[in-house]
């Protein structure tokens, strides 16, 4: 078993979101940021799910190969993650990423208006050697929108808050007054799962 994080030897969390990195604070776990790049762009064909786990992979493979020898003895464990928004569709649905800019968040926003759509986040914990997942899990939450006409959706997007988001918005943010109901995680959509991680974190004795 990976030993407990502390100052000394921390979690490594393979992301650059302030979210993830405010709610692993929150269950006050000692953690620092370690970013690696990969290729996150959807495969013509694939299944949300499917995506999810390779991403999910893709990021932890990248941050074990780049990360300083130093830090790699030191790091308790690392986790990573990644957060689609879902579309219904056939096979699964189709991911909706981020958008290109403000016009395509607006529209965005006005495919989401008056429906219902989900939320995927997938993470993962793993030794910073290589080796098996200590543990993998992806989280479902079922997202309502209240109806939002064109002139609000676009009044959203330009204000930017959403334009590195998955589903171009925020549900922490000014998208909340779109949110009419949330049936699941309202931390993993926000982007890493609270309860999930603490009781993974907790199984591996690393809470």
């Amino acid at each position: 078993m990976p030993p407990v994080p502390t100052e000394e030897r921390p979690l490594i969390l393979g992301s650059a979101s302030p979210r993830r990195r405010e709610i692993l604070a929150s269950l006050g776990v000692p953690h620092v940021v370690f970013v690696a790049s990969v290729d996150e762009d959807v495969v013509p064909g694939e299944a949300p799910d499917d995506y999810l786990v390779r991403v999910v992979r893709a990021k932890l493979a990248a941050v074990r190969a780049s990360l300083p020898p130093e830090l790699r003895r030191s790091a308790s464990a690392v986790l990573v993650a990644d957060t689609s928004v879902i579309l219904p569709g056939a096979r699964g649905g189709s991911i909706l990423g981020k958008p290109a800019d403000v016009a395509d968040a607006g529209g965005m926003i006005e495919r989401l208006g008056g429906a219902t759509h989900e939320v995927h986040t997938r993470f993962a914990l793993a030794s910073p050697e290589d080796g098996a997942f200590l543990h993998e899990e992806t989280v479902r939450t079922r997202v309502t929108f209240r109806p939002v006409d064109r002139q609000a959706a676009r009044a959203y997007a330009a204000t930017g808050e959403g334009l590195d988001k998955a589903g171009g918005y925020a549900v922490q943010g000014r998208a909340s007054a779109f949110v009419a109901r949330i049936d699941g995680s309202y931390s993993a959509v926000v982007g890493l799962p609270a309860c999930e991680v603490s009781v993974a974190l907790e199984r591996l004795a690393l809470l």
